[in-house]
Parts: structure tokens; sequence; C-alpha cells
């Protein structure tokens, strides 16, 4: 058994309000662990794509790094010792891996791309402890109606696309764009609750 399962508290190595209200849903207790912000990105938890890496082997290492990368700082911090959940969330189309927008041209770029579409939606949740680290991937299909250039103009100015992967929350008003689903829809914003509540049952976290 883990040395850190018997405590009722866990880090979050995100500050994705999605994420957080996700964990809350589920009645998980937890602490924000933070990294640095753009643009002095950690190096050890970089989430630039590798040469010829495919979107599940990219964010299963992405969301395993996060949480390597929190036990590391745990440590060094000499913060408070359990266990900590990393998640990591990509798009990919046609074969590409597509991540957060740069600016308003790359989001509306991306949802040039996205409109009228199938794309598919990855998330991988990662937790880590001084001994362990478990990881589960949850895959979705999500179809877009075709957008008219002003509609994604409109979206964009809103603000909603950034810090998103492909560029929309579909939680928020881009839920008007997404004509069906496959999968796990709390996946699709960023945290899938059955495949993290498997990885926090073994971990000894009542869900």
């Amino acid at each position: 058994m883990s040395s850190l399962t018997a405590l009722p508290r866990i880090y979050l190595a995100s500050t994705s309000p999605r994420r957080r209200e996700l964990l809350h849903q589920i009645g998980i207790d937890f602490d924000t662990l933070f990294f640095r912000a753009p643009p002095r990105d950690d190096e050890d938890v970089s989430e630039d794509t590798l040469p010829d890496e495919d979107a599940e082997t990219y964010v299963l290492r992405v969301a395993t790094a996060k949480a390597e990368g929190a036990m590391r700082r745990i440590i060094w911090r000499k913060l408070r010792r359990q266990a900590v959940l990393a998640a990591d969330t990509t798009l990919e189309l046609d074969g590409e891996i597509i991540g957060k927008p740069d600016d308003t041209a790359h989001a509306t770029q991306i949802l040039q791309r996205l409109s009228g579409r199938t794309h598919r939606v990855l998330t991988a949740v990662a937790i880590a402890d001084d001994q362990v680290l478990n990881q589960r991937l949850s895959i979705s299909t999500v179809s877009m109606r075709a957008l008219s250039d002003e509609e994604i103009a409109a979206y964009v100015e809103t603000g909603e696309p950034f810090g998103k992967a492909g560029a929309y929350g579909v939680q928020g008003r881009a839920a008007s764009f997404i004509s069906h689903i496959e999968g796990s829809y709390s996946g699709i914003m960023g945290l899938p609750l059955f495949e993290t509540a498997e990885l926090l049952r073994e971990f000894k976290f009542d869900t």
C-alpha cells in the first residue's frame, strides 16, 4: 500500500477552474499546486510536442510529466506529503495535435479548421505519490456544426477560446456549436470523472 493513500486530501497540479469544479463535483478535497506561468514555463513539464509523436502518446506523456514534476516540487518545497493529480487535454484532427491558441488569429484558424468536422478530444489523468504513478486515458469524438466567419469572430472576441485546447469550451458558449458527442463530456471539459474516480480508488480515496 502506498504511504500517502491514507491522507484525506490530494494535490491538484492544475490551475484550471474546470478541473477544480469537476473534482469538487465528486467530493474530493484538494490543494492546488502551482507551476510557473508562461513565458517562464518549467522545462520538465513542457507541453511541446516531440517529432512524430501521436496524440495518445503526447497527452499521456505530458500528464505523467506534470504528475512527476509536481511530486518533485512537493519534495523541494517541503510541502506536506500527499498524492498529486495531474491531467492534460489535447485535440486531434487529421492526425495533427491541436493545443491551446497563441493569439486571436490562431484561435480563429483553429475554429475554422474544426468547423463542420469531427475531431477527437483526448484527456490523460495521472496520479502519483512517492512510490506509485498510475494513469488513465479518455478519448471522445466531437462533431462541430459549420460555423460562419462572423460566428467565429464573435466567439473569439468573448475571450473564451484562450487557455483551452482546440480554442473552445464545451461547457461555455461553444456548446451551441457541438452537434454530437461520443465519449466523456467531463473528459472534453478537461477531467474525465469516470477514469479519475477509478484512479482515486486505487489510491484509496472514496468517490
